[in-house]
């Protein structure tokens, strides 16, 4: 059974103060905070025969949800990863909430992530949220509230999931790292934007090492000692989710430097001096156009849009070198 995390407690006695549910909730916030565990913890509550502050772990619906074969406890997901949630999955749940929950309490479902649904997914379940069954709870999970059709953000209590800060983040990834240095660990929390099960990912994934490959192929090509075809090639096996958020982050790094001479989080880091030199000679109109078409191929790479990987970041990489032709 999932544990809550240290910078979940405060949220979950709120939660749970009130022994009176609604029959919809809409957990949102960063990719990586726990907000699955978080909202399996919550299942367990909701389905739990004698729950005090949470799920007691020994009657009967507790034991059959630590062995995967609760009858009430449903789970809404893609079938592969990276694939969408389709009608079909939606209208086969539909038929098994129609049943009696045979536990005699709560059914509940667990949709993650929510945005994963096509149109047709969402609006078939917009019509449970509308008129659920007595003994159903809903429980949402999403990276990107944006993506929701307002009318399924409208039917669920919506529920923004805690951040840690920057010490907590630490403290837990040092106990699930403890071999790793921490200036390692604080590179790993700034690529997560400071969610540490995201940064123990790109640990585990060894993303670092991708990140400097990726920093040293945009230092040479501004030196010309590469072209941008050529590490787009090169880069077409790095995730294109990283490389469009990395872009992202630097080229929002750029306008904040230009335009306010702060950038302290970024001094230790790799890019920096090609942070600063881009600040120091590009005008403002080119990098917002840039930072806007990474904006609108951020949103279809996590759409999952079908991109060519060497075409996408060849584009990106023109856009870039273009701001130098573009001096003050």
């Amino acid at each position: 059974m999932s544990e809550l995390f240290p910078w979940q407690q405060s949220m979950w006695q709120q939660l749970t103060a009130n022994s009176q549910f609604a029959h919809a909730y809409l957990f949102y916030g960063h990719q990586g905070i726990g907000k699955r565990q978080f909202v399996e913890c919550f299942a367990a509550l909701l389905l739990c025969q004698k729950p005090q502050q949470k799920a007691c772990g020994h009657c009967s619906s507790c034991r059959l949800l630590a062995a995967q074969t609760h009858p009430d406890f449903f789970h809404l997901a893609p079938e592969e990863e990276g694939k969408s949630i389709v009608i079909g999955q939606v209208r086969e749940l539909v038929a098994d909430i129609a049943q009696t929950a045979q536990q005699g309490g709560r059914q509940v479902v667990i949709v993650e992530p929510t945005e994963a649904m096509t149109l047709g997914a969402s609006n078939a379940l917009l019509k449970n949220l509308e008129e659920p069954s007595g003994s159903t709870v809903f429980l949402l999970v999403s990276d990107q509230i944006s993506f929701l059709l307002p009318t399924i953000k409208s039917r669920c209590v919506l529920q923004k999931c805690t951040m840690p800060n920057n010490q907590q983040a630490l403290d837990w990834l040092k106990s699930a790292k403890p071999d790793i240095q921490d200036n390692d660990l604080q590179a790993a929390l700034a690529l997560a934007g400071n969610s540490p099960l995201k940064a123990l990912s790109l640990l585990e994934l060894d993303v670092l090492a991708q990140y400097e490959r990726v920093v040293e192929g945009v230092k040479k090509l501004f030196k010309q000692q590469v072209t941008a075809s050529d590490l787009a090639l090169a880069w077409a096996k790095i995730p294109q989710e990283w490389l469009i958020n990395w872009f992202a982050d630097w080229t929002q790094a750029i306008l904040r430097f230009k335009l306010t001479q702060d950038m302290p989080l970024l001094e230790t880091n790799s890019m920096f001096p090609v942070i600063k030199y881009l600040a120091e000679k590009t005008q403002l109109e080119p990098l917002i156009e840039v930072q806007n078409w990474l904006l609108d191929h951020r949103q279809k790479v996590l759409k999952r849009v079908p991109l060519r990987a060497d075409l996408l970041f060849e584009g990106l990489l023109y856009r870039w070198l273009g701001l130098l032709a573009r001096k003050n």
